[in-house]
C-alpha cells in the first residue's frame, strides 16, 4: 500500500491553506476525511500496479524486494483487497461531498488508465501522472467551498508534478546504468534529454509561482507574498545544483526528504506564506 507514498495527497491541503479556511473547523475537518479517503485511494492504485508490474519489478534491485513481486502476496488476494479498498473509499468521499467524490474517481480512472497502459507511452506517462496531482489539488476545492482559489496553484501543483516525474524517470536511468529492463519508456529517454526538461520545467515553475504571488485574488494587496520567491527558487536551484554538480541520482522528492538546506528552505517558506495570508 506504499504509506510513505501518501504524502503525495497532501496536495489536498492546498485550497485550505490557500484560499485561507486553515484556521475553520468544518473546511479542516473537511480535508483531513479527503486526506484518508485518497491516502486509501491510491494504496488501491499502488497495489493494483504491483500487480501488473510484478515481473519487470522482479529485474530491479530494489523493486523485486516489494511483496507482490518477491511471491510473498498472492495477486488474487492482492486484486480483492484493492478492489474492497476502491469501494470503501468512493462510499466515503460520496457521504464526505458528491463533488469531491466525483474527482476522486476520476483520480482513479486517471491512474488506473496509466498503471494499464499509459505509462507505456513516453513522455505522456509524466504529463499523465502529474494529472493525478492536479486532480488532488482539485479534489480539495469542494472540500472547502473554495471562494478564491488562484488557476496559478493548479499549474504550479502541475509543474511541481512534472519536476519529480522527470525526475523520477533520470533517476531511474542513471540507477539502471540505462538499461530499459525495469519500465518500457526508459529505452525512450536519454539523460540530456531528461535534463533539458528538468530546466525548462523547472524555469516555468518559478515562472508560475512568481506570477502566483501577485496576482492571485485571495493574496494581500501589499504583494508580500513575492517575498516567498526567494526560498522556492532556492530549492528548484539546489535540488539542480545537487543532479548537476554534485551527481546526486535520486528523484527530488528523495531528495527533498534528506537534503537540509532544501528541507529548510520548505520551512522558511511555508512560515512566510503562512504569516502573510493569516497574518498581515
Amino acid at each position: 500500500m506504499r504509506p510513505k507514498q501518501w504524502t503525495k495527497n497532501i496536495f489536498v491541503f492546498v485550497p485550505l491553506v490557500f484560499d485561507s479556511k486553515l484556521l475553520q473547523p468544518a473546511p479542516l475537518l473537511n480535508t483531513l476525511a479527503g486526506f484518508v479517503v485518497l491516502c486509501l485511494l491510491s494504496s488501491a492504485v499502488y497495489v493494483l500496479n504491483d500487480c501488473v508490474d510484478a515481473p519487470a519489478d522482479r529485474l530491479h534491485p530494489t523493486k523485486r524486494l516489494r511483496p507482490i513481486a518477491a511471491g510473498e502476496v498472492p495477486i488474487a488476494l492482492a486484486v480483492g483487497w484493492a478492489a474492497g479498498l476502491v469501494v470503501l473509499t468512493l462510499a466515503g468521499a460520496v457521504a464526505i461531498n458528491p463533488a469531491f467524490a466525483a474527482i476522486a474517481l476520476g483520480y482513479f480512472a486517471v491512474t488506473t488508465a496509466y498503471t494499464l497502459k499509459l505509462k507505456q507511452v513516453v513522455v505522456l506517462d509524466v504529463i499523465v501522472l502529474s494529472a493525478g496531482f492536479v486532480l488532488r489539488v482539485a479534489a480539495g476545492v469542494p472540500l472547502v467551498e473554495a471562494e478564491r482559489f488562484s488557476p496559478w496553484l493548479y499549474t504550479c501543483a502541475w509543474l511541481l508534478a512534472l519536476l519529480i516525474g522527470f525526475g523520477k524517470r533520470r533517476a531511474e536511468l542513471v540507477q539502471m546504468g540505462g538499461l530499459a529492463h525495469t519500465r518500457v519508456t526508459l529505452a525512450e529517454y536519454t539523460q540530456p534529454f531528461l535534463d533539458q526538461v528538468i530546466a525548462v520545467v523547472t524555469s516555468a515553475l518559478l515562472v508560475s509561482y512568481t506570477f502566483y504571488t501577485f496576482s492571485a485574488p485571495q493574496l494581500p494587496e501589499n504583494h508580500l507574498m513575492m517575498l516567498t520567491v526567494p526560498f522556492v527558487a532556492y530549492a528548484l536551484f539546489r535540488y539542480l545544483y545537487l543532479v548537476n554538480v554534485r551527481g546526486e541520482g535520486a528523484a527530488p522528492d528523495e531528495l527533498a526528504l534528506k537534503d537540509r538546506p532544501m528541507q529548510l528552505a520548505f520551512v522558511l517558506w511555508g512560515a512566510l506564506a503562512i504569516v502573510v495570508l493569516y497574518l498581515l
